[in-house]
């Protein structure tokens, strides 16, 4: 049984004249990694939304179909029991910081004291966590005084704070550099390890390409293809679509004109070329 699924969902918000999200069936296997890719206003933040219960509950608008996480519908939910199942950071970390804490350290501790972690067990975790985000140097800065890269970690680290089993990732990097960036890829990693089912909206495909298990490209509101992330990503009819394509499969399909076992990563390139196998 899938972990969450959607079946037939469509979505109108209030004011539309046409629904954002149609005709959308998915299903979301429990310890994978999956990458959400599709162009601006493809509705990738509204199923989003949809799958961690926040519409209809709190955006309204009209609904139809059926959401289910682990088999009961996901109306059926508390929506704050909800939400510490299915952890949620936007894109914008400068909505996600409380406002009601001092300073980094009380800010990820904040969501564990709401749900009445033991004071032991909270410390212990918020260390770990200032060690895992890189945030040490910063656990007794005041929220409000970081950056939006520094915002971004600190989300991250609450939301990670309250164990949940989901994780819906919103353009997490989109405050980030390089360096940082591929640090969010690596806890992402953990958190897969830790047997976490993670959906990330990245359009940053070449480390989709690396990180995920599957992909599912939203176009005009509909899901058009969901795959292996092999085989998403080395398929160019993507493109005409709203999707990307990693650099490795751009090279080798444009360059090489090569039109099978096309690679998509830099470690599958180097052994292709080697001589050895792709996955």
């Amino acid at each position: 049984m899938s972990l969450i699924e959607l079946k037939q969902v469509t979505y109108q918000y209030p004011l539309d004249t046409e629904p954002v999200i149609k005709d959308v069936s998915l299903q979301i296997e429990a310890g994978k990694v999956y990458g959400l890719i599709g162009s601006n206003q493809a509705g990738k933040s509204t199923l989003c939304n949809i799958i961690r219960g926040f519409i209809p509950a709190l955006f309204f608008g009209e609904l139809t179909g059926s959401v289910t996480y682990q088999g009961k519908p996901v109306s059926d939910y508390n929506i704050g029991a909800l939400a510490a199942e299915i952890g949620y950071s936007s894109q914008n970390p400068f909505t996600q910081i409380s406002g009601v804490k001092d300073s980094v350290a009380e800010e990820i501790a904040y969501g564990m004291e709401n749900i009445g972690v033991a004071p032991a067990v909270m410390q212990k975790k918020v260390t770990e966590l200032l060690q895992l985000f890189h945030l040490e140097a910063l656990q007794t800065k005041n929220p409000y005084e970081l950056s939006g890269g520094q915002k971004q970690r600190v989300a991250l680290a609450s939301i990670v704070a309250l164990d949940p089993q989901v994780v819906i990732l919103d353009e997490p990097t989109s405050q980030l550099d390089p360096q940082s960036t591929e640090e969010v890829f690596q806890i992402i990693q953990l958190l897969k390890s830790q047997g976490k089912t993670i959906i990330v909206v990245e359009h940053k495909v070449d480390l989709l390409a690396e990180y995920c298990d599957e992909i599912i490209l939203l176009a005009d509101g509909q899901v058009v293809q969901k795959g292996p992330v092999q085989q998403i990503f080395s398929d160019p009819t993507i493109l005409t679509y709203g999707g990307a394509l990693p650099q490795m499969a751009l090279f080798f399909l444009n360059q090489l004109h090569q039109t099978n076992q096309i690679p998509i990563t830099l470690e599958e390139a180097i052994q292709q070329l080697k001589g050895g196998i792709t996955r």
